[in-house]
């Protein structure tokens, strides 16, 4: 069966027992120098000034929410755009925090908001949480010189889309914070992870605190001094002193351990990403029942999963069939039409449609595109989506 997930790690072996035997030798496995290591590692690899190592990707968009609401950034009744094809919690810190998803369709031919359609939402808009979907995007730069002339805060749920370029730069760098996802079957695994990058001094800063209760112990020893120094806090105090809304979302030394392996096969995994994406979009090209993709004015595309988006429910039902019965495990598209889901649903005043997510909802699936994937497994793949 080709699964959805084929492996925890890359190089799965040599992980395992790397990570056993490290688990063996040491003593402190609460967040320390490993994770310190690969906040710097992934910072210079992402090519960002900061970055600050968190328990999952979930929480990373939660963190990144609470510290821009902490500052005022953004307050409650805000309106925040996200993209209608995406995952829940890309969404659901909003709601958690008193801030009021739109949701704005995708484009068909990117899955990604376009220029176009955030267009129609802008002018009321304070942020855009925009997902990079699966590794694709639409023309970034217009959308951020969108959000520039609007005075829209940019940020990016780059979850899904590491090592991915345009324009000359990496997704995830076109924004004032971007987040990412290090959970099993994502480019980059520590089994669980995530990480929220910025370039902003005092974003970083105010991230830190709120990662770990809200105290300062994992900040820089002057900029300990300074708050301490305007807070009027004593030395027997220090260490117990909270200075913000925070929760606790630290990783492990066993997370930053591993983050420090696999960072290594950034580039393997990437090129063997885009290099498959390449052969799926090449063997579906000839295939009248599907719509096609145009990434063209992408430098990368370091695909996390092929999507497929047939032209009628009939046909969708008709190939999701066939490739389970060649025993490829496929899914919904991410979630699907985020509106269509019940806590979106539930919580958030919903009106107009965005079609081309519904499209995608009712019409569409994917299959994983793992860099380990076999020749036989390419093979059988690219064959069923010629049809």
């Amino acid at each position: 069966m080709i699964k959805l997930i084929k492996s925890t790690f890359h190089h799965e072996a040599e992980t395992r027992r790397a990570l056993a035997d490290f688990i063996l030798q040491q003593d402190l496995l609460s967040m320390n120098g490993q994770c310190r290591a690969f906040e710097e590692a992934f910072a210079a690899r992402q090519g960002r000034r900061h970055a600050v190592f968190v328990a999952n990707g979930s929480v990373a968009n939660l963190l990144l929410i609470q510290v821009l609401v902490n500052q005022g950034l953004l307050r409650r009744g805000d309106r925040v755009g996200v993209s209608a094809l995406t995952w829940p919690t890309n969404v659901m810190p909003l709601i958690q925090l008193g801030l009021e998803p739109v949701a704005v369709d995708c484009a068909l031919d990117t899955l990604n908001v376009s220029p176009e359609n955030l267009g129609r939402h802008v002018s009321g808009l304070r942020a855009l949480f925009l997902t990079n979907v699966l590794g694709f995007c639409d023309d970034l730069p217009a959308l951020r010189a969108l959000c520039e002339d609007h005075g829209v805060l940019l940020l990016e749920d780059n979850c899904e889309a590491l090592g991915s370029g345009v324009a000359g730069a990496l997704l995830g760098n076109f924004s004032l914070a971007s987040t990412f996802s290090f959970f099993v079957g994502h480019h980059l695994s520590t089994i669980e992870g995530g990480m929220v990058c910025t370039d902003d001094d005092d974003l970083y800063e105010r991230l830190v605190i709120s990662r770990a209760h809200g105290w300062d112990r994992n900040l820089a020893p002057d900029r300990q001094r300074r708050l301490r120094t305007e807070a009027a806090v004593d030395d027997f105090h220090a260490k117990y002193t909270f200075y913000d809304l925070a929760s606790n979302f630290r990783p492990t030394e066993i997370n930053g351990f591993i983050g420090n392996r696999q960072i290594r096969y950034w580039d393997e995994i990437v090129d063997a990403r885009a290099a498959h994406f390449a052969r799926f979009q090449q063997a579906m090209a000839g295939n009248g029942d599907f719509h096609q993709f145009d990434l063209s004015h992408m430098d990368t595309v370091s695909n996390f999963a092929m999507p497929v988006v047939c032209r009628t429910p009939e046909l969708a039902e008709k190939y999701r069939a066939e490739f389970e019965a060649a025993g490829v495990e496929i899914r919904p598209v991410i979630a699907g039409d985020i509106t269509r889901q019940p806590f979106y649903r539930r919580y958030v005043p919903e009106s107009g449609e965005r079609p081309v997510a519904r499209l995608v909802h009712t019409n569409g699936f994917y299959f994983g595109n793992n860099p380990d994937l076999t020749e036989d497994e390419l093979a059988t793949l690219c064959d069923l989506l010629g049809g």
